[in-house]
């Protein structure tokens, strides 16, 4: 009898990176000519929300995209960021708060199980809590899974990794 092949598919990112980048970016406002005395200020709260408080707009954005940079070159998706308004702060200031995007929520996760069975591969998917467990008796239903995941993640607006591939 063949044994069943799977792996999980999940929306997670490594928060140690991420501490790392933040603590880069900070680096930066103290070092950037252009952000230099600007009260500047980006804070990691609970692996939950990045907040950034600056002056102006202006400098929020170049934060945001030096932000964007450091987590890119940590290798983590930026797709992981969720914008939320911008409002003011005290003192004149602006902030924005990122929200983190984590775990699949439960309608990304039947919209990923239902393009699966919409692939007609002969895999079984079933939702467990944040992730997606894909099975199958073939090794290459199961890559053929993953390629056809990765090439509609754009689609999906939250980063997808592969785990747990057995």
């Amino acid at each position: 009898m063949a044994k069943d092949c799977s792996f999980d598919v999940v929306s997670e990112f490594d928060k140690q990176e991420l501490v790392n980048a933040v603590d880069q970016v900070k680096r930066d406002l103290l070092s950037r000519f252009d952000l230099k005395n600007s009260n500047s200020e980006v804070e990691l709260e609970a692996d939950k929300t990045i907040t950034i408080t600056t002056n102006d707009e202006t400098k929020l954005r170049n934060i945001y995209d030096i932000l964007q940079s450091k987590l890119v070159k940590r290798g983590i998706s930026i797709k992981i960021l969720d914008p939320q308004p911008i409002e003011n702060a005290l003192g004149g200031n602006v902030r924005q708060v990122y929200n983190l995007k984590k775990g699949l929520s439960q309608e990304l996760a039947k919209r990923i199980v239902a393009d699966i069975k919409d692939s007609k591969l002969k895999v079984q998917a079933s939702i467990q809590g944040e992730q997606v467990r894909v099975s199958g008796k073939s090794k290459d239903d199961l890559q053929d899974v993953i390629k056809l995941l990765r090439g509609n993640e754009d689609k999906y607006a939250y980063p997808l990794q592969f785990i747990n591939y057995r």
